[in-house]
Parts: structure tokens; C-alpha cells; sequence
């Protein structure tokens, strides 16, 4: 299995960014992925949200939809749906000690113009409240379009730390 993730791109954010943009998604692969690590939010109790993009630019449409499940050990397990959402989201983060969210994104249909792209999604955090969550789930973008790009956000505010690469997966 050795080789079969090829590094496409990174972004290492040290200091404050808004968003987090990863590009290099074309036809070369059927499936990509996305590892981030350490992410921490500038303000506190922030969810991280996820768009994908053209031309490198994050499409802000109102055209998001997802399910998921959060598993929390301070709390029993959650179903949620969101449809017609401006970005898929993820789980709380916060800033105390400790508290960092991981994630890892499969990109799926991006360079194909004619279908949907949609992503699967697994994320754990310590989050602000502080506790230990987990995300697991999809969603998909529901306008017909090549994607070549996937970004990250916090809800509000700014992303204070972590690392996003972006790998395709061999054929």
C-alpha cells in the first residue's frame, strides 16, 4: 500500500487565518483526501465549516446538505440532518488547554461537472465545554459542477492553528 496517498497540498496555519484553502483537485484521482490536525479556533466555542470550491474560490451558495451523528461522553448520541446550509459544518472546538479537533474528509465526484460532489467525514475533538466528541457523517454540494478545491471556516472568527493537507488517493 505504500504510495497509495499522494500529497496534493498543505496549509500550516500559525498565525490567525480566516479560511483554509486546499486546491489541486482535478481528474488525476477518483478520490481524495483530507487529514487536518490540531485545529484550534481564535474565539472559543466555534464549529468549523467546510465549502467546496471553483477556480479556488469557496462556493458560498446555499446548496449544502448533511447528516450526521455526534457521539459525546458527556452526552447521549445525536442524529442531525441540515439541508440548503451555506457550508457543511463540523463539531465545537474551543481554545483552553488541550482543546484541538482533527479531522479526516474523502472528497468524492470533484472534478466530475455532470454529478453532485459529496464528502464522508470523521472528526474528534476535546471540545470548549471541555469534553471529548466525535462527528461522524457526509454531505454533499447539490449543484452539478467540477470542483477543484475544498476550504475550511469557523463559524466566527478566525482559525487560530493547525494543519490541512490534501492527498489523492492511487488508482
Amino acid at each position: 500500500m505504500a504510495g497509495s496517498l499522494i500529497k496534493i497540498d498543505e496549509e500550516i496555519v500559525s498565525s490567525s487565518a480566516a479560511t483554509v484553502t486546499l486546491t489541486g483537485i482535478d481528474s488525476t484521482y477518483n478520490v481524495y483526501q483530507v487529514v487536518a490536525s490540531n485545529i484550534v479556533p481564535a474565539s472559543d466555542s466555534q464549529a468549523i465549516r467546510i465549502r467546496v470550491g471553483t477556480g479556488g474560490t469557496p462556493d458560498s451558495d446555499s446548496e449544502y446538505d448533511m447528516a450526521y451523528k455526534v457521539f459525546e461522553s458527556n452526552a447521549s448520541f445525536g442524529n442531525h440532518a441540515e439541508v440548503n446550509q451555506t457550508s457543511w459544518r463540523g463539531v465545537t472546538y474551543g481554545t483552553g488547554t488541550g482543546e484541538a479537533g482533527n479531522l479526516i474528509i474523502y472528497c468524492f465526484n470533484f472534478s466530475n461537472a455532470s454529478e453532485y460532489s459529496f464528502v464522508t467525514q470523521e472528526e474528534v475533538t476535546y471540545t470548549n465545554q471541555p469534553h471529548l466528541a466525535s462527528f461522524t457523517g457526509g454531505g454533499v454540494h447539490t449543484v452539478a459542477e467540477a470542483n477543484d478545491s475544498i476550504s475550511f471556516h469557523m463559524a466566527s472568527g478566525n482559525i487560530a492553528s493547525g494543519t490541512f493537507t490534501l492527498y489523492g488517493l492511487a488508482k
